[in-house]
């Protein structure tokens, strides 16, 4: 297992002599331009414990030929699914994964805690690989905006893992709104049951006991670019999320799997207010529930709208089309539409104008597809984009756009007030001090 530290000095200069580099695999085809569809592409990935496994799991048609993670025992069962990555393509340290097989790699998956997404994904990024990073794409707004803009510079495929956008409801509903199907759509309302972790508490007390690092993690790496602090079980493996050095809490969780199908369908674009109320936040963690409101401005043809989120177990009233009977799933949308209201679950699965009866009457005039579907779901897409097909549907370019409505709810709660934001000059104009949250520092040593 590779771990040797690397220093800032070495990391950078990495990036003007990996196309020196000679380690080569049989098996293994090199990074090529206009490849065939049929040609498998050389993927690294990042993070390969828990989550990180469906990225291994979900690519495992191409070449799976780096696996990266600070955690040998989270990693192991991906270690044990994979016997053909021997020890000297198994790394703890993404920088040296980079240096040492970067020209070798066509693509990197990143599957690691949100505080670690942007560099990580900006470094593979910076060497030209094509890249997937799972939602949200980045802890603060400005790394996403950072992660579109070199995308786009270095014509790579992005791909952020909100899974839902390459499903069949996401598109249905566009086709539903752009057909006038829902009328005029003014109200919007999602919910989740998240957090399912500890919020709202304080930070791990060292002053009774001191915790011993378990041997098979390298805790430098995985505070990564958070401010060094000694290391406490609290933190992990899952529980990260509730602290907001490393997590975004329960909208970061899940508001870009359940805010997609909403945003995407109705072009919502960036608010320009957000007010939020919260119960329990600390200065160190996300709140224990909080219900954010966020007004979109008239689009081209489409009226304003008040989109609502709950969680930590609020949920919407019931609209007057509810049948008795029925209850809402425990994540899910609401479309508030003039003509017609559809209930959707998390990834949009289900997408259901209500009542039932209503659904019936209306399905003769519910439009034909016209937006192409995709085969294989979001994995596939985005291998299809890395070999030169059509951009995944949540590319950098998009998910930028969906990743910040969801930071901007963080923002607002961290705020404790209303926030007036100016997309364009991506910042906040009514409160100086909440611009603060815009961006974050960084632990040096990671390239950022």
């Amino acid at each position: 297992m590779e771990s040797i530290p690397l220093t800032r000095r070495e990391f950078l200069k990495s990036a003007s002599v990996i196309s020196a580099a000679t380690l080569a695999f049989p098996h293994v085809l090199r990074a090529q331009q206009g490849r065939s569809p049929n040609d498998k592409l050389n993927i690294a990935c990042v993070g390969v414990g828990g989550r990180g496994a469906d990225a291994v799991r979900g690519l495992a048609a191409e070449n799976i030929v780096a696996l990266c993670d600070v955690d040998d025992a989270r990693a192991a069962e991906t270690f044990k699914a994979h016997p053909e990555i021997g020890s000297d393509r198994r790394f703890r340290d993404y920088r040296r994964m980079l240096d040492r097989l970067g020209g070798q790699i066509d693509a990197v998956t990143v599957s690691t805690p949100d505080h670690m997404h942007f560099p990580i994904a900006m470094a593979a990024l910076s060497l030209g690989k094509h890249v997937f990073v799972e939602k949200p794409m980045t802890q603060v707004i400005s790394e996403a905006r950072q992660l579109a803009r070199v995308a786009r510079e270095k014509k790579v495929a992005t791909q952020m893992g909100n899974q839902g956008h390459a499903g069949e409801g996401c598109r249905q509903l566009r086709e539903w709104v752009m057909a006038g199907i829902l009328g005029d759509v003014t109200e919007v309302h999602s919910w989740t049951d998240r957090p399912i972790w500890p919020q709202g508490v304080k930070p791990p007390n060292h002053s009774k006991m001191m915790p011993v690092v378990q041997g098979t993690l390298d805790w430098d790496l995985w505070l990564g670019v958070a401010a060094q602090r000694e290391y406490d079980p609290a933190y992990l493996p899952f529980t990260w999320r509730g602290y907001w050095d490393f997590g975004t809490g329960a909208m970061g969780d899940m508001g870009c799997h359940i805010l997609d199908g909403a945003y995407y369908a109705l072009g919502l674009g960036l608010p320009t207010r957000v007010e939020a109320v919260s119960a329990n936040q600390t200065a160190a963690s996300p709140p224990t529930a909080s219900m954010v409101t966020y007004h979109f401005p008239a689009r081209e043809g489409m009226a304003p709208v008040k989109l609502t989120w709950y969680d930590g177990g609020l949920q919407p009233r019931l609209p007057d089309e509810f049948e008795a009977g029925r209850l809402l799933d425990p994540n899910g949308t609401l479309i508030v539409g003039s003509k017609a209201t559809v209930l959707a679950d998390t990834y949009y699965d289900k997408v259901l104008i209500i009542p039932d009866a209503k659904m019936q009457a209306m399905a003769p005039s519910l439009p034909p597809k016209t937006i192409p579907r995709v085969e294989g779901g979001h994995f596939a897409e985005w291998v299809r984009a890395c070999k030169g097909g059509v951009p995944a549907g949540s590319n950098f370019d998009y998910a930028s756009g969906l990743a910040e409505v969801a930071l901007l709810s963080n923002l607002a709660i961290r705020a404790r007030r209303p926030i007036e934001w100016d997309g364009a000059a991506m910042r906040v104009t009514n409160d100086a001090e909440a611009n603060r949250y815009v961006t974050k520092a960084y632990r040096p040593g990671f390239g950022v």
